[in-house]
């Protein structure tokens, strides 16, 4: 009875005990608790709705091919399979840290041939060979004292988070790569099929200017200058081809498959993908919460902040109590109460605190300043890229707008200043500067669009959507 009631009286007093280092919680003066940061997400002009992002962005498209090309890309890149390891290590470094301390046992077995020193045991004579044998049972729990255990478990989870925050922002990349990638080769297409537009009518002019040179009516010069201003546009036609191949490629690494196996159609595309509507942004606070790599740098602050209370702990003695239960001796003897032995009680083990112990903290503090401060700097690196992807979307918008209507203007002076030509009004310098002319705006006006594809790209990359509608099956295939 007395030896129980010590028991309990000990537990008590472990229970009474303080978790050593502070408790994580975001600091009041973090980056992100500023409420000017977490406002409308807005610039002038409003290309951009303040509606919620979808979780699956890129469906605005309504592009099914280009919805299996994100799906397979889920499922078979590489870099989303070094996240899935990644993430099944973290969380297997969590189960490790929650299995520390608490219950332990163990099982000892053994057996010798021995001779054993008569003087060690204080005899002047040899002791008999012996064949001896040694069987024990062992049982401890270690008292979380001063909650250094449940300091590494908290570092252990706020990493496993942050790695599945990795994770999430490896998707969202992989989505827009995929995306980005897809919209170059279509727009490569598109390019090279309104630059052979523009080839062909060169020609068409080409061909008449020969026509009235033959008639008398021109020289040789003209038709010179005509085949000049043709051969410049299809030495043009070779980097739509390349930038075509350079986009499959990319679509082949990303989906790990080779370019042949690509989704029926994918090399061929010559239309841009387009949001028949405005672009959803939501606002700053659902940024914040949002973007993976905000949550990434907020874990890591959780652990580098629990990472204190574990280099203090070391200050500290652990203490643990165990039993134990056994036989030693001749093994004809063993099992007689002569060979058996047991023991119970506290146990106490303390390294005095002057290896660096101090120091260690001062580190773990000092670690914890450079996670706010790097939490700090992604916080407004996220406002600083939405908001900049926001100005060069609302300002590509404009140029093209602006380009489609000199491509109008364009064309019909082309079209005014030929027909002049043809009936002898105008000269020929003046219809191929027209024809140079409508052809150079139309294909601005092509670039452009494909600027406006690629910035509504980056913009979705900067608003931190298209993690949530995967996270289920990276959680399945981290764990098989």
């Amino acid at each position: 009875m007395s030896r129980a009631l010590l028991v309990a009286g000990f537990g008590v007093m472990l229970s009474a005990c303080q978790m050593v280092g502070p408790d994580y919680q975001v600091p009041a003066d973090a980056v992100v608790q500023r409420k000017d940061i977490q406002g409308e997400l807005a610039v002038a002009g409003k290309p951009v709705v303040s509606a919620p992002v979808p979780a699956d962005w890129w469906r605005l498209y309504k592009d099914p091919r280009l919805d299996q090309l994100v799906q397979q890309a889920m499922a078979s890149n590489t870099d989303l399979r070094v996240a899935a390891a990644n993430l099944s290590r973290a969380r297997a470094q969590v189960d490790e840290a929650e299995a520390a301390g608490g219950w332990s046992g163990g099982v000892k077995m053994g057996a010798q041939r021995l001779q054993e020193s008569g003087q060690a045991f204080l005899l002047p004579e040899k002791v008999p060979v012996a064949n001896i044998a040694d069987i024990g049972i062992s049982a401890s729990y270690q008292f979380d004292l001063w909650g250094t255990l449940q300091r590494g478990i908290e570092a252990a989870k706020a990493n496993a988070d942050a790695t599945q925050a990795a994770a999430d922002t490896a998707r969202i990349t992989l989505v827009a790569d995929v995306v980005r990638a897809y919209t170059q080769v279509c727009a490569a297409n598109e390019e090279r099929e309104i630059a052979e537009h523009s080839l062909d009518l060169q020609s068409q002019s080409t061909t008449l200017i020969q026509r009235l040179r033959d008639a008398g009516r021109g020289d040789e010069t003209q038709v010179t200058r005509s085949q000049t201003q043709f051969k410049s546009l299809r030495a043009d036609l070779p980097r739509y081809e390349a930038a075509r191949q350079a986009g499959l490629f990319r679509l082949s690494m990303l989906l790990a498959k080779p370019v042949e196996q690509l989704p029926a159609g994918t090399a061929t595309c010559a239309e841009l993908p387009k949001i028949a509507q405005l672009v959803p942004v939501g606002d700053g606070a659902a940024l914040l919460k949002r973007r993976p790599d905000i949550r990434q740098a907020e874990r890591r602050l959780a652990a580098a902040t629990a990472g204190i209370g574990i280099a203090t702990g070391e200050l500290y003695p652990d203490i643990s109590i165990g039993a134990t239960i056994g036989t030693v001796g001749i093994i004809d003897d063993l099992g007689d109460p002569s060979t058996n032995r047991w023991g119970f009680g506290p146990s106490l083990s303390w390294k005095v605190p002057t290896n660096g112990a101090r120091a260690r903290i001062r580190e773990a503090e000092a670690n914890t300043q450079g996670a706010l401060a790097h939490f700090d700097g992604v916080v407004l690196n996220a406002i600083r890229e939405t908001q900049t992807g926001l100005a060069q979307y609302s300002a590509l918008l404009q140029r093209r707008d602006a380009l489609a209507e000199a491509e109008q203007s364009a064309k019909l002076a082309a079209e005014q200043t030929h027909r002049f030509f043809q009936a002898g009004r105008e000269s020929f310098l003046a219809d191929l500067q027209a024809t140079r002319t409508y052809t150079d705006v139309t294909a601005q006006l092509a670039t452009a669009n494909t600027q406006v594809a690629m910035s509504q790209i980056d913009l979705f990359l900067a608003l931190g959507g298209g993690w949530e509608s995967g996270r289920t099956h990276a959680s399945d295939a981290s764990n098989p």
